[in-house]
């Protein structure tokens, strides 16, 4: 299974929300280009970034700060938050990007996420959000009357061949992933699925690895200690 250090950048700095809210932002580094690296040196071989001022604006904010990341860290990064038009997708790909995240827009514009992939394949994901199983958009500010699973079996008709599963109502709180979401998942479609939110230890990768799932977020619980990068490292390659 592949785990994903993670990196949320809120005006330029590395930071981590509660449940997504903006509101309840905590700065974890000031430096996310050092912040890169470090994961890098510690051994993490994919790293998970999101532009959550692009997120709130629809338009790639902190590019130039992510370019940099990457640059630093010399692994491959996917990237998401407020990709919105093909020209963005263009940009971030041609820049050395490796994946590019449509998350909302997935919901909101399929015919974009469509043509996304039927240009790109397997450099573009999937990204959904969802609260009490039903999906959310706009950086969580709104929830739909759309199931996760509704909207997952669209995608994977559209042959997108990756998704990354937030459970909102997890995210940033320690309280562990939801298994019994990411097991209907792996039970209703067959394309690579991430999972996001609430990862709290070791046993919670652990757990997840077991569904056989391609690969797990880790946030929060690694930037106060409670997952090491060499568990990390450790879990991935148990995985293979």
């Amino acid at each position: 299974m592949q785990i994903f250090p993670a990196i949320d950048l809120k005006n330029g700095q590395c930071v981590r929300l509660f449940q997504g809210d903006f509101s309840k932002k905590i700065i974890v580094n000031e430096d996310p280009i050092a912040q890169a690296k470090s994961f890098a040196k510690s051994g993490a071989t994919y790293l998970h970034i999101v532009d959550l001022d692009g997120a709130l604006e629809g338009r790639p904010v902190n590019l130039e700060i992510i370019q940099q990341m990457k640059k630093a860290a010399k692994v491959p990064v996917q990237v998401g938050g407020g990709i919105r038009s093909m020209a963005q997708i263009d940009y971030y790909l041609q820049s050395g990007i490796d994946r590019v995240i449509i998350g909302s827009a997935a919901l909101t514009d399929p015919d974009f996420l469509q043509a996304a992939v039927k240009k790109y394949g397997s450099k573009i994901a999937a990204g959904i959000d969802a609260k009490n199983g039903f999906v959310a958009t706009s950086g969580w500010l709104n929830i739909s009357q759309v199931s996760f699973l509704d909207l997952a079996k669209q995608m994977e008709a559209m042959d997108v061949e990756t998704i990354i599963y937030t459970d909102i109502s997890r995210d940033g709180t320690l309280t562990g992933p939801n298994l019994e979401q990411m097991a209907a998942l792996q039970k209703h479609v067959t394309i690579n699925l991430i999972a996001s939110g609430g990862v709290s230890s070791r046993a919670d990768l652990e757990a997840l690895s077991e569904l056989g799932l391609y690969g797990a977020i880790a946030g929060k619980a690694l930037y106060n200690g409670n997952i090491s990068m060499s568990d990390i490292v450790e879990v991935e390659q148990s995985a293979y």
